[in-house]
Parts: structure tokens; sequence; C-alpha cells
């Protein structure tokens, strides 16, 4: 028997939206069946922040510098990051709740952001994943063949490529990296066709479940811009909502929920090198 149901592979639990209610949505996780959460940082200035939660909640986190975060990043980030590594992955400091270098990767879609520094980051923090012997959180918005073209010359061991939107063949490149592929709010939108299809058509053992909180609201959390203005609130994204994304895709694959919850577990686990009983009997 698994010793976890689900597990939100990637969440950001320390945004200023769960500041008011922290606890109170990470207890309504769990009784919706999210053993697990996986809280990567995006900059140095929440490096212990999402340790300090991860620790908090009985979860894991990752340390890593965002490509939206780039423009204002430092090369004295990167030695903070390596220094953040080397204290927590070696020796008597060592936690076992940091379980990646991430969040990193590609941005191609927002525009004011500089390429050659997204490039230098991310290759900068691929070479700290293989330092430490750590898979990689990816982001990879709009920049797929560019991500995979430094992990093959930077041979991580693997990780999880979050919130993917590639092409399946794409997706095929990433797997045979030891890579899986994270699926979230995103595929509960009908008129989401290419993402659907994907997630009927990728295999289930490579399958991760996500809720990217705050952010990728599931189509039942959405308000349209109009409504918005009007003064009608948009519903807040949070790892409660995984079941129900997870309930989705069990749907288009046409298995039980209780399927794909296991396989997903097991995925998870498998990406991060993670024991099968880690951390369960201390929760």
């Amino acid at each position: 028997m698994l010793p976890y149901r689900f597990i939100d592979s990637h969440c950001h639990l320390d945004a200023g939206e769960f500041v008011h209610d922290s606890p109170q949505m990470r207890e309504r996780a769990r009784s919706q069946g999210v053993d697990l959460c996986l809280i990567p940082a995006v900059d140095k200035h929440n490096f212990d922040l999402v340790r300090k939660i991860a620790h908090s909640f009985k979860d894991l986190y990752a340390l890593g510098i965002h490509p939206l975060y780039t423009l204002d990043a430092k090369e004295d980030d990167l030695d903070l990051l390596h220094k953040y590594l080397k204290e927590l992955c070696t020796g008597s400091t060592h936690d076992e709740r940091l379980v990646a270098v991430g969040e990193i990767g590609l941005d191609g879609f927002e525009k004011n952001l500089d390429w050659s520094r997204q490039i230098h980051f991310y290759e900068a923090q691929l070479k700290l994943a293989l330092h430490f012997d750590l898979p990689v959180v990816l982001h990879v918005r709009q920049a797929v063949d560019f991500v995979l073209k430094a992990l093959r010359k930077y041979r991580v061991r693997g990780g999880i490529a979050h919130a993917f939107n590639g092409s399946l063949q794409q997706a095929q490149q990433f797997i045979d990296m030891g890579f899986k592929l994270g699926f979230g709010g995103a595929v509960t939108y009908p008129r989401a066709l290419h993402l659907r299809r994907l997630a009927q058509q990728v295999p289930v053992e490579s399958i991760v479940l996500e809720t990217d909180s705050p952010d990728i609201v599931p189509t039942w959390l959405y308000v349209n811009a109009q409504n918005r203005a009007q003064g009608q609130a948009q519903g807040r994204n949070e790892p409660a909502e995984l079941p129900k994304i997870a309930n989705e895709i069990a749907q288009l694959r046409g298995v039980s929920l209780q399927t794909l919850m296991q396989q997903s577990t097991l995925n998870f686990l498998d990406a991060l090198g993670l024991d099968a009983s880690i951390f369960k009997d201390k929760n």
C-alpha cells in the first residue's frame, strides 16, 4: 500500500495569497487526500521561506532561480544557491526535505526578459544540480526545444517538466531523459484541445499531478476579465483542488481516479528518486 494518496508536485505555498490562512489551506488539502506537496523557490528571497513552510507542513521543497526572476538576479545569487545546496545536501546539515533544484528553466512567453540571461542562469543551475546529484523542476513555457538542448548538454538525473504543453514528440524526449510531465488546472478547460490530447496520449507512467497554486486556476475557479472588472472575484487555486483536476485527467484517459492517483504518486517518487516510505513515519 502506498504511503501517500495525492501528491501536488508543484505549488507555491509561500505566495502572498496564502499568508492569512496557510495552515487552514494546507489542512483543507489534507482532508481532500493531498498528503504531500512540493514547494519550489523562485529566487533567493524565498529560499528560507519555502524551507520553513515545507518543514512546517511536513512537505518537500526545491531551491532555484525562476526564469522570470533572472532580470534582477546576480551572480551572487548563484553563489548563494550553491552555498544553500552545499549546506543542506551534505554532512550533518543534510535536509531530506530538499529534493530538487527548481524552479528553473526558460520562458519564451514574457518578451521583456533577457534571453541570454535566462540561458546563463538556467545552465548554471543545471551544473549545480549535476554537482549535487539532484533532479530538477523545470519551467518550460514556450521554450521546450531550448530547455531540451541544455539538458542534452548537462545530463542531470531527471526530474519534472512542470506544466508541460509541448508536442508528443517533445514529451517523449523528456521521458527518455528521465523526466515526468506535470499536468494541472489548464487541462480542465474544454478548449485546451492540445493539452487534453496530451493528457490522454502521454504514458501514464510519465504523468505527475500539480496545481501550481495559486496560479493556473482550473476552469471551475476561472472568472473572465469582464466579470472581474465588474467586481466578481476569481477563485483561489490551492492544493485542495488537486483531486478534482486529477478526476478530469482520469476521465480523459478512461481510467479510475484511484488508478491515476496511485500511478502518479509512484511517478512522483520515481522522478525525484525518493523511497516510497520517505517521511511517512514522521508525518
